[in-house]
Formats: structure tokens, sequence, C-alpha cells
């Protein structure tokens, strides 16, 4: 699915985009203000990680922090997820990071 939205053939709604990387709103938002970072290259979870090369994950963090950015979140806090395989609540297969904030989020641990 997300490979379709990736390509244009599902729309989305887009909060930041470049030519690694997107992030959109998520259509059932569990915060304020949630969406989902995600790489054009196609990544199973983040257990596949350790296949990119020359900085990739960490571009993905740094735009993951622009997201936050264009969000309004970035100075006032915001959670970053990634389920991983079916125990982990993973039910898309394609790399994403969930981004929530925009009001107080609750305590995980």
């Amino acid at each position: 699915m997300f490979c379709k939205i990736i390509r244009g053939e599902i729309p989305s709604s887009p909060v930041l985009e470049d030519e690694e990387f997107m992030a959109i709103r998520d259509i059932y938002p569990l915060a304020a203000q949630h969406a989902l970072v995600m790489p054009r290259e196609h990544l199973g979870s983040l257990n596949d990680v350790p296949a990119w090369s020359d900085g990739q994950g960490q571009r993905l963090l740094a735009f993951t922090v622009r997201v936050a950015g264009e969000l309004g979140i970035k100075d006032s806090g915001y959670r970053v997820i990634t389920n991983v395989g079916s125990d982990g609540g993973q039910v898309v297969d394609h790399l994403h990071l969930h981004v929530l904030g925009g009001e107080r989020l609750g305590e995980l641990v």
C-alpha cells in the first residue's frame, strides 16, 4: 500500500517530501498530530535498515525531525514509533515511522 502512495497511485495528504523520503498524515490519527514517515525505497521493516548504506538511516531520522517541525511539534515534544513484525503490531510491510504529538501523550514506561 505505501509503495502505491509513494508512486501517487493512492491519494494521500503529504506533510513533507524529498528524493528519499515521504511523510503523510495518518488517516486514523492517534494524536492531534500524527504523520507517517517512510522511505521511497521499499524496506520491509526496521530490521532491514542495516542493509542501507551511505548514511540513509541517519537521513531518515533527520527527515523525521524535519517532519516534526512541519507539524509544529518539534519544540513541544513528540513520539516516534515503528512496529516490527506481527508480534510488534506491524500491519503494513513497508518501513514507516509514526510521528505523534500536538498534545500531552501518556507515558509508555
